[in-house]
């Protein structure tokens, strides 16, 4: 989904991508290829914090490539459904599995701040669709 933002007179100024998936707005920074994940990643889980379903869920991302996320997440068998526009909603249960593949474990201030960082971070504002 595209949505177009105005400028303060009313006109139109960019073209944002509010939904990303592999391969749509994703950059591998300079030095490193995008694509199936080779362990040459930093995927990032905060705290599972956050309850829903009788269970408690965390946030992984990426700190580069959205390409790369989705392919630890698969490889990790993470389904695709839990892809939520930057992050993966995952269960308590599988954060040991994750960390064990390679995932770091941070708060989840830090994880929020290197996802801006990223430049991959969708606000609430761009999730309303404001």
């Amino acid at each position: 989904m595209v949505r177009m933002s105005t400028g303060r007179a009313g006109t139109r100024r960019t073209k944002r991508l509010l939904y990303r998936m592999p391969g749509q707005g994703a950059k591998a920074p300079p030095g490193r290829v995008a694509g199936p994940y080779d362990g040459d990643v930093v995927i990032l889980i905060d705290d599972a914090r956050w309850p829903a379903h009788g269970r408690l869920w965390a946030h992984m991302v990426s700190d580069s490539d959205l390409a790369e996320l989705h392919a630890f997440a698969a490889a990790n068998g993470i389904p695709p459904r839990a892809f939520d526009l930057d992050h993966y909603d995952v269960p308590e249960d599988a954060l040991p599995r994750l960390v064990a593949a390679g995932a770091h474990h941070v708060s989840g201030h830090e994880l929020v701040r290197r996802l801006i960082a990223s430049g991959l971070r969708i606000t609430a504002r761009e999730r309303r669709g404001r």
